[in-house]
């Protein structure tokens, strides 16, 4: 149910989800492989000054957009800076993650971030994942 300025249209959920191939843009798992279907994620969340334009919009696996919420950084304790998430709109996924048989390894910190925020390496969604999907 919308609570007013979180409704996203049928048309605008279509376009995003058209655009990311059905591929769920956080993980690259495929849509047609889990039983659980997609939702839109707002990259910022709203209540950090996103919007519902199809720019902050990403086509994400409940997983991944549950695990992820409202955050758009984490703290890198090692260096004591916060550090943001991966924005599928403005960063290319080759150069954050790589594929290492059903597992997501981080190449940069920002995929650090990621992989630990929204969990990618957690047994039942290794458990979940098939690498061959990816090939």
């Amino acid at each position: 149910m919308s609570r007013g300025n979180d409704y996203i249209s049928v048309a605008v959920r279509r376009r995003v989800s058209l655009r990311a191939a059905y591929l769920y843009e956080y993980c690259l798992f495929p849509d047609a492989e889990t039983f659980f279907g997609c939702e839109i994620d707002h990259i910022i969340s709203l209540k950090h000054g996103g919007s519902n334009a199809e720019t902050n919009l990403a086509y994400a696996r409940p997983a991944c957009n549950r695990n992820k919420g409202s955050d758009i950084a984490s703290m890198d304790w090692d260096s004591n800076q916060v550090v943001r998430l991966f924005n599928p709109r403005t960063d290319i996924w080759s150069e954050h993650f790589q594929l290492s048989g059903n597992r997501i390894e981080p190449l940069t910190i920002i995929g650090i971030m990621t992989v630990r925020i929204l969990r990618f390496n957690d047994d039942n969604r290794l458990d979940e994942r098939d690498y061959t999907f990816y090939e």
